[in-house]
């Protein structure tokens, strides 16, 4: 089967959004069919967004049997077999809107919130079938466009690279470094704990100011010998070594969209999650003292939990192993994602 694989990015921006896209592909031609990637970059500026909505409604792919499209605005593309893997909405205009990450509420906002609504709702009408990469996602999408899909959860590539060797005094949290990622509630929660739990966190944002006011913090609160900050995307081989060695992995976005690859990996690599009770779709994959922490999104309620994680080893553990068990327990596969999406 020729397939046409259609999403979107931020020029000079790595993260999950190219992944899924990227792990797919090789998924599908393992299988034999013949795939193409096409991306187009998407800016979230209200006096660009419906020229780049425009653009997908021009691209001819007719020469591919369906097209899977992921990231916003992809599902403007016109096919007659188009299945959607939505990730995510354009979050500034929807579930964010009323949040602190959201945009100013004026009319010109209001103005294009409103269009921006009824041209996704109509696209996504168009499409075969509907998925989606949590219920969160699927939650939206009935919220905001009345529009029902199934929930296919992303797995990661290569899973069984991720393994446990031991379980060390840190804490790693890897992901890109955005305020609503809140790598600095971590730094924060350090300051308050009793044992000497370390931390250890890695990626690259958007921008350098907000890794550059972590770098203040840690600072200021006196930490440089307790916290590791690595502003650089760490290769694949040192993720494997960081997980298999690290005591948990923490993952505390606001509201996320999905369960996080970063979720994932620590889950295949036997390790607890550290999460909060506001991150949205990770507490799809964590259950609090199940398969990790879920606590209230303050520092001290943090700080408590990392105690927790490295006083109590033989729970520690005990969570680590759970974890592996509930990446199964929810169909979290390539099998079952080739199986849905070929359907």
């Amino acid at each position: 089967m020729k397939i046409a694989l259609v999403s979107t990015y931020v020029p000079f921006l790595h993260g999950g959004a190219r992944n899924i896209v990227e792990w797919l592909q090789a998924m599908l031609e393992r299988q034999g069919h013949s795939v193409e990637r096409v991306y187009l970059p998407q800016m979230d500026a209200p006096e660009l967004l419906f020229k780049q909505l425009m653009a997908f409604r021009w691209i001819d792919l007719d020469a591919a049997d369906r097209v899977i499209c992921f990231r916003p605005s992809a599902h403007l593309i016109s096919h007659r077999c188009k299945i959607v893997w939505f990730i995510h909405h354009i979050r500034a205009y929807y579930d964010l809107w009323d949040s602190p990450y959201g945009l100013a509420d004026n009319a010109k906002n209001r103005g294009v919130r409103d269009a921006l609504c009824r041209v996704d709702t109509a696209a996504l009408t168009e499409a075969s079938a509907i998925f989606t990469n949590s219920r969160v996602v699927s939650n939206r999408l009935k919220k905001y466009n009345n529009i029902s899909s199934e929930v296919l959860y992303p797995p990661v590539y290569q899973s069984d690279r991720f393994h446990c060797t031991e379980f060390s005094d840190e804490i790693v949290c890897i992901c890109r470094l955005e305020p609503h990622k809140r790598q600095d509630l971590l730094i924060e929660a350090m300051q308050y704990t009793k044992t000497p739990v370390r931390l250890r966190l890695s990626g690259v944002g958007s921008g350098e100011a907000y890794a550059g006011a972590l770098v203040q913090k840690i600072r200021a609160l006196k930490l440089a010998n307790r916290i590791v900050l690595e502003n650089r995307w760490i290769s694949e081989e040192e993720k494997v070594k960081q997980l298999a060695s690290c005591l948990a992995a923490a993952y505390l976005p606001f509201d996320e969209d999905s369960y996080g690859y970063p979720s994932v990996e620590a889950s295949h690599a036997a390790k607890p999650i550290l999460t909060t009770s506001d991150s949205g779709g990770v507490l799809e994959l964590v259950s609090n003292g199940l398969n990790g922490y879920v606590v209230e999104p303050t520092a001290k309620a943090l700080a408590e939990a990392m105690d927790r994680l490295y006083l109590d080893r033989h729970k520690t553990v005990q969570m680590g192993k759970n974890a592996v068990n509930q990446l199964e327990s929810l169909n979290i596969s390539w099998h079952h994602v080739l199986n849905r999406l070929l359907a």
